[in-house]
């Protein structure tokens, strides 16, 4: 248990990659090339140290260990000192932007990787925060959420993907045989969209204007557009156009995750609208040590979409849950390549449908 407590700050160090670049290039690798290290070790590294930890298959025994888990300090502090951390991680890779002699392709590297870095460092832990029923953690994911513009998430993922998952009505449920990039760009709008229809409904719904500042949408969206005004004056044209790059790159990340959990399945229809009830047979699982500590604990999707208020450290490994055949950083370079994806992921799809019948 305690090995597992201190895995979980393995989650900080994905802030160290970028110097990680840096070292590199010091150390003679051309910057351009260096560049591309966060990339290099999120998906080539990451896969390895997945098989070389193995999984971890444990789960509390009462619910009074449980209990005890829920309320333990240290797991709260670690997601919400994941904002000035991410904070400054974006501040210094900007600064940095504007201040190596970087190439295209070293540029281009520099801002895929903190997009990427933004994914894993920024939106996941945004995810675990805007579950939470108090008052701090929400607007701490919120702001996180915002730092990618990517604020809508904080809309429709609580109130939309979680009730609609493993429906046609879900943006975020990936279709049998759908390839990841036809469901990434429909996420990515229709999450947004579907984030303002769901804001406006609930104020109506409230007989609240729906311009105005009760709007959770617009108070986000103008963090973000301060956000952005802060990169414009400190780097220019070229720390505006970084920021809003790292943006998409990190929700685009976030989408092929999504991609990855929920793909092929599907709840069934058990009257005209209406399906049966979310479990975690609904999403997939996967139950690699290193990827779960990186991830505080995204893996063990299923039983979150189970038990949504459930604290990560709380989350139970279901073994009759669809399985993944490997780790989210594997599955991610393997969803990029459609046929391959196909060929190992959607005859599991069928049989998790089989076996739940």
């Amino acid at each position: 248990m305690r090995l597992r407590d201190a895995g979980f700050l393995l989650a900080f160090s994905t802030a160290l990659l970028p110097w990680g670049s840096l070292s590199l290039a010091r150390h003679g690798m051309p910057l351009d090339l260096a560049a591309w290290f966060p990339v290099a070790f999120m998906f080539g590294l990451v896969p390895w140290l997945d098989v070389l930890l193995g999984k971890e298959r444990s789960n509390w025994r009462s619910p009074a260990q449980a209990r005890e888990l829920e309320e333990r300090r240290y797991f709260r502090i670690l997601t919400l000192l994941i904002l000035p951390l991410w904070l400054g991680t974006l501040a210094w890779c900007a600064w940095q932007f504007n201040l190596l002699p970087l190439g295209p392709g070293g540029m281009l590297g520099w801002v895929v990787s903190t997009g990427i870095i933004g994914g894993v460092l920024a939106i996941n832990p945004a995810h675990e925060l805007i579950h939470k029923a108090t008052r701090l953690e929400p607007v701490v994911g919120g702001i996180l959420l915002s730092s990618v513009g990517y604020q809508g998430f904080k809309v429709e993922h609580v109130r939309g993907h979680h009730v609609h998952v493993a429906t046609p009505r879900d943006s975020s449920s990936a279709r049998m045989g759908e390839s990841v990039y036809a469901f990434v760009p429909r996420a990515l709008w229709l999450n947004v969209r579907n984030a303002w229809r769901l804001e406006f409904r609930r104020l109506c719904e409230r007989g609240i204007a729906p311009w105005s500042w009760r709007n959770e949408m617009i108070r986000w969206g103008l963090l973000w557009l301060a956000f952005l005004a802060v990169f414009a004056a400190l780097g220019g044209m070229r720390g505006l156009l970084f920021f809003l790059a790292q943006g998409l790159i990190a929700a685009a990340t976030l989408e092929v995750i999504n991609y990855v959990e929920h793909y092929g399945l599907s709840r069934k229809e058990i009257a005209p609208g209406r399906y049966e009830r979310v479990t975690h047979h609904h999403s997939w699982n996967s139950p690699q040590r290193y990827t779960n500590w990186l991830l505080f604990n995204l893996q063990r999707h299923s039983d979150h979409h189970e038990q949504a208020r459930r604290r990560y450290q709380a989350l139970i490994h279901h073994e009759d849950s669809p399985q993944l055949p490997a780790g989210y950083a594997t599955m991610f370079v393997l969803a990029l390549l459609p046929p391959l994806w196909r060929r190992v992921m959607d005859h599991r799809a069928r049989e998790a449908g089989r076996t739940r019948d």
